[in-house]
C-alpha cells in the first residue's frame, strides 16, 4: 500500500515498524469526531474557494456516508489503516475516487489529531459532570434518609467526636463539587480550536479558522500554530482532574470497605456489587470497591505517564504524542465506570444505625464537649483540656464510661454540681445537638446543607 506520506520514501515499511507505529486500534474512539471535523473543514475549503463547490459536495457526501457507517458499526477498518485519519481518507477515496485527496488541503494530521482529541473531551467531560451530579444526588438522598443516624467521626483513624452520618456523606458531595469545577475550568482550555495550525506554522492558503471554530462550537481559535500542535497540557489537566476525582472515589470506597467488615458492621453492601470466595463459603467480599481503589492507581500512573511523555519534547510536533491517547482514554473510561458503580452502591447500601450508635460508646468521644462546657463556666481551655484528659485516664483505668465515674471522684477533680450533671447526662446525641458553628454537624446545619445541595443539584 502507498501511504499518504510515501512519496519521499522508496522502500515499504518494515512489518515491525507498521506494528509498532500504527495507532488505529486506539484511534477508533475518535472516529466520529474525526469525520465531523473533516466535514466542517471541507465546508470551510469551499467557502474560501480553496476547492470547488462540486468537489466539496462530493467530499462531504462521502464523509456523511462514512459517518453513518461508523454509527452503524459497518465501517470496515483495514490492516493498512495507519490511524483514524488515514482510515477515513482511505474509505473516502474508495467512495468518491481521487477527489478525496483534496480534503487534506490546508490541514495536517498534527492539527487534526488535536482537534479530534478536543472534540472527544468536549463530548466526554459534560457526560462526566452529569455522572458526578448523579453520584452527588444519591449521596444527598442517602444523607436525608439517614438524618437521625450518628456515628463516631475519626481522626488518625481513632474515635474523635460524634457526628451525624449525613454530615459525613455530605463531605463527599462537597469534594465532588470541586471536581466538577475542575472539569468545567478545564473546558476553558479545551475549547480552543487548533485547526488551521497545520503541521506547525500555518498555511499559505486563505483559510478561515474562525469558521471551523464556530461550526464546531469552539469559543476561540489558537493564537500560536506551534503551541497548537505541540502541547497537550489540556490532556494533562483533564487527567489531573480525573485523578483527583478518583482519589475521592477511592477514599469513599475505602471507608465502605472498612465499614462493611463484620468487625465494624456500619454498612451492608448490596450483594450484586460483592463477590464470594473460591474457598471460604461465608465471604461477602467488597471486591468492586477494592477495584475502584486499585484502578485509582492506574489513573495516577496515567497522569505520571502523560507528564513524562511531554516533559522533554522539543517544539513542535513529535510522534511521541501519539501515546497521549492511551493515558486519556483509559482514565476517562475508569472514572466513568467507577462513578456509575458507586452511584448504585450508595443507593442500595443498608446502614446499620444501631451499630453506629453503639460505636459511639467507645473511645470517650464526648471528652471535647466536657472541655468546652468547662470553658463556658470560666475555665481556660488549656486547663479544661488537662482536667478532662485526667478524667479520661481515670475512666480508662476503671474500664468505665465517663458518665459512670462516681461523683466523689468528680468532685475531687474539681467538678461542681452543674459540671457533674453535664457529664452524667452527656451522650452522643446531646453532643451533636450542642454543635452551633456553621458547617458543623449540628442537626440544623446539616438540614440546611441538605436543602442547599438539593437546590444546587436539581
Amino acid at each position: 500500500m502507498k501511504y499518504i506520506w510515501s512519496g519521499r520514501l522508496k522502500k515499504d515499511l518494515h512489518h515491525l515498524v507498521r506494528q509498532f507505529t500504527f495507532s488505529i486500534e486506539i484511534d477508533k474512539k475518535m472516529a466520529l469526531f474525526d469525520v465531523l471535523g473533516s466535514i466542517v473543514h471541507a465546508e470551510m475549503l469551499v467557502t474560501q474557494k480553496i476547492i470547488s463547490r462540486q468537489d466539496g459536495h462530493r467530499i462531504i457526501s462521502g464523509l456523511k456516508k462514512i459517518q453513518n457507517e461508523i454509527k452503524t458499526d459497518s465501517f470496515v477498518f483495514m490492516p493498512d489503516d495507519e490511524d483514524i485519519h488515514t482510515a477515513v481518507e482511505r474509505r473516502l477515496t474508495e467512495l468518491i475516487g481521487p477527489c478525496a485527496g483534496k480534503l487534506h488541503t490546508a490541514r495536517s494530521r498534527n492539527d487534526q489529531i488535536v482537534l479530534d482529541e478536543k472534540l472527544y473531551l468536549k463530548h466526554i467531560i459534560p457526560e462526566m459532570i452529569a455522572s458526578i451530579v448523579c453520584f452527588q444526588k444519591n449521596l444527598v438522598k442517602k444523607a436525608e434518609e439517614c438524618l437521625g443516624i450518628y456515628m463516631p467521626e475519626f481522626t488518625h483513624f481513632q474515635p474523635a467526636q460524634p457526628v451525624l452520618f449525613a454530615h459525613h456523606l455530605l463531605a463527599y458531595v462537597t469534594m465532588c463539587e470541586r471536581d466538577k469545577d475542575r472539569f468545567i475550568d478545564a473546558l476553558k482550555r479545551i475549547n480552543v480550536s487548533p485547526l488551521g495550525a497545520c503541521a506547525c506554522v500555518g498555511t499559505s492558503f486563505n483559510i478561515d479558522p474562525d469558521y471551523v471554530a464556530e461550526k464546531l462550537n469552539f469559543e476561540t481559535i489558537f493564537s500560536n500554530s506551534i503551541d497548537a500542535v505541540s502541547d497537550r497540557d489540556f490532556i494533562i489537566e483533564t487527567i489531573s482532574a480525573i485523578g483527583i476525582l478518583m482519589v475521592h472515589l477511592s477514599r469513599i470506597s475505602e471507608e465502605f470497605i472498612i465499614w462493611h467488615s463484620p468487625l465494624i458492621g456500619f454498612v451492608d453492601l448490596p450483594e450484586e456489587f460483592c463477590t464470594g470466595s473460591s474457598i471460604m463459603p461465608q465471604k461477602k467480599n467488597p471486591d468492586v470497591l477494592e477495584l475502584i481503589r486499585g484502578k485509582t492507581s492506574t489513573v495516577i500512573g496515567n497522569l505520571t505517564g502523560i507528564f513524562t511523555l511531554i516533559k522533554g519534547l522539543p517544539l513542535s510536533y513529535n510522534r511521541d504524542l501519539q501515546e497521549d491517547k492511551r493515558f486519556l482514554f483509559e482514565s476517562c473510561e475508569i472514572s466513568a465506570v467507577s462513578l456509575a458503580i458507586l452511584t448504585e452502591i450508595i443507593e442500595k447500601t443498608k446502614i446499620n444505625a444501631n451499630r453506629m450508635k453503639e460505636s459511639c460508646k467507645v473511645g470517650y468521644i464526648e471528652a471535647t464537649d466536657i472541655a468546652e462546657y468547662l470553658v463556658t463556666r470560666g475555665t481556660p481551655f488549656r486547663q479544661a483540656h488537662h482536667l478532662v484528659g485526667k478524667l479520661v485516664g481515670i475512666a480508662a483505668e476503671r474500664n468505665l464510661p465517663m458518665a459512670e465515674i462516681d461523683e466523689e471522684t468528680l468532685k475531687m477533680m474539681g467538678c461542681d454540681t452543674e459540671t457533674i450533671h453535664f457529664i452524667k447526662t452527656l451522650d452522643s446525641q446531646k453532643s451533636i445537638s450542642l454543635k452551633k458553628s456553621k458547617g458543623g454537624t449540628g442537626i440544623n446545619q446539616v438540614k440546611q446543607e441538605i436543602k442547599k445541595w438539593k437546590s444546587i443539584l436539581k
